[in-house]
């Protein structure tokens, strides 16, 4: 699991770093990064996820420009997108694909977001699992996330996001991991 969140890491600032250039050459459309609470689905924890010791995910994540599947909607934009959420206390870390559905409320600014699709994670699937870690169940999780956000300039964004992942009881457990925080985007 180390190898897997050297990888992780590894990728993830790679991608900050040369994100620009990368921009064009690979049809990316946006760049996301942001922070979360780890885990907020914890029972008694919902209230408490502006505590700072909370705070312990990293999320970074790539949309990309795919004008023939927008065409599939008549509100919005449909993307494809890859990311990861890693966390910096040892818990669980996710990469994650999918597709993002975004759709701007009237004529403002203000935009709504859903995406699903699919995650690996680095914790653990079977077994007793000691607070605040958890039992996933399946290395394969199903990945879901909605947001709320403002565009701020045409290029920029910021977003409040809650991101969800679980096996949907296919696996022996389920007990899945939510994670809510701010993102910042960037459009090229």
């Amino acid at each position: 699991m180390k190898v897997f969140e050297n990888i992780s890491v590894g990728m993830a600032t790679l991608l900050l770093f040369s994100a620009p250039a990368l921009a064009q050459d690979f049809g990316v459309s946006e760049i996301r990064g942001g922070i979360f609470a780890h885990s907020v689905d914890e029972p008694g924890t919902f209230f408490d996820v502006m505590n700072a010791e909370r705070v312990q995910n990293l999320n970074v994540e790539l949309l990309f420009a795919t004008p023939g599947l927008t065409e599939w909607v008549t509100l919005g934009e449909l993307r494809p997108h890859i990311g990861a959420t890693l966390n910096t206390a040892g818990l669980e870390n996710m990469v994650y694909a999918g597709v993002s559905w975004t759709v701007p409320l009237f004529d403002s600014p203000v935009f709504v977001e859903v995406a699903f699709g699919g995650a690996v994670h680095t914790g653990k699937n079977l077994g007793p699992t000691p607070m605040p870690a958890r039992n996933l169940g399946c290395t394969l999780l199903f990945h879901e996330a909605a947001s709320i956000g403002v565009k701020l300039t045409e290029n920029a964004s910021i977003m409040a996001t809650i991101e969800h992942a679980s096996n949907a009881n296919l696996c022996l457990d389920n007990r899945g991991l939510t994670n809510m925080g701010i993102r910042l985007g960037w459009r090229f």
